[in-house]
């Protein structure tokens, strides 16, 4: 099974338990299913080293997208592989303008194990415009401090040396004017991206 089998069938789990009330009750102030900050965020300011082994300036490389900045780990079984099933999956019947809009971009907590040649194959399963980071644990823990997300945690190894990574699992909305304005917890759906990415597009806009 393909990892986006998996992720498919973990998707259609996670979704048979969410709620399917009204979305339209849910709505934030600007119209966002998805939680809308207090502050909004600036777009951090970090160099990392994309899956093809090159330098990635966050803000200035992503600047006038939006930008869905996600941490975690290819490891991960279940919120990350969800979390880039559902985007891709929804990215993939909204109009060219909004496709071209946004860039889905995530940031592995555990580069120890998610070289860049892992990284980039695993991103790539799901959506080849997809962007994998990796860097230092000093600069992927910087970068999580300046979001406010708490900061990755190494589990214990088991008898394999296989290991968990405990990391924050919701996705950050940055619209393209680079301020992080929407954030969206595990379990959000396809329909509640779907409602909120063409909103996302249009903040900011030029």
């Amino acid at each position: 099974m393909s990892v986006v089998q998996r992720s498919a069938a973990i998707l259609f789990a996670a979704g048979t338990l969410a709620c399917h009330g009204n979305p339209d009750a849910l709505l934030s102030a600007h119209g966002f299913i998805g939680a809308e900050l207090a502050s909004p965020l600036p777009k951090p300011s970090v160099l990392f080293t994309d899956s093809r082994g090159h330098p990635f300036q966050l803000d200035s490389a992503t600047a006038g997208m939006v930008t869905l900045l996600l941490f975690g780990y290819t490891s991960c079984p279940d919120v990350c592989p969800v979390h880039l099933a559902n985007l891709a999956a929804v990215l993939d019947k909204m109009p060219d303008d909004v496709q071209r809009a946004v860039t889905v971009v995530f940031v592995t907590t555990d580069p120890a194990r998610d070289t860049p040649a892992v990284l980039d194959a695993w991103v790539k399963g799901f959506d080849p415009h997809f962007i994998g980071l990796t860097g230092s644990d000093s600069i992927i823990a910087t970068a999580q401090r300046m979001v406010h997300l708490q900061q990755a945690v190494k589990g214990k190894p088991d008898a394999t040396g296989a290991y968990p990574v405990g990391h924050a699992a919701g996705v950050i909305a940055f619209t393209r004017d680079g301020l992080g304005r929407v954030e969206y917890p595990p379990g959000t759906r396809q329909r509640d991206w779907a409602h909120d990415l063409p909103i996302l597009a249009g903040y900011g806009a030029k």
